[in-house]
């Protein structure tokens, strides 16, 4: 679900939207998969969660977009400060593993925060 997930990186979900994604992706996996008939009444009937988990063999789309939100992180934290140095590679790699949501949240608002300052000068 690529069009689904373009610029992830950068939503902020609450535990309501995050229901709703996978309320979303069910639903389009119920799509895909179609119905199924049920052997002992013969009526045909929706596919349950677990079904559509083991029929799509991929990871939930909420981890998917935490991971993605992750190696954003760190992707950002790389970037370097102003002075144009890099951070070492351990603490780079510490402070994106360790970063929370609140964290990164905060990190990237200061980060657009100074990129708008400067592209205003």
């Amino acid at each position: 679900m690529p069009i689904v997930l373009y610029r992830c990186e950068t939503w902020l979900l609450t535990l309501r939207e995050e229901r709703r994604v996978r309320v979303f992706e069910n639903r389009v996996l119920r799509r895909i998969f179609g119905p199924k008939k049920d052997e002992v009444t013969g009526e045909w009937r929706k596919l349950h969660n677990e079904e559509l988990n083991d029929l799509y063999c991929s990871s939930d789309i909420v981890r998917v977009i935490k991971s993605r939100r992750m190696r954003w992180a760190g992707h950002v934290a790389h970037m370097g400060e102003e002075n144009g140095r890099r951070p070492a590679p351990e603490a780079a790699y510490t402070l994106s593993v360790k970063m929370s949501d609140f964290i990164v949240t905060s990190y990237l608002k200061e980060k657009l925060s100074k990129l708008r300052s400067f592209d205003s000068q």
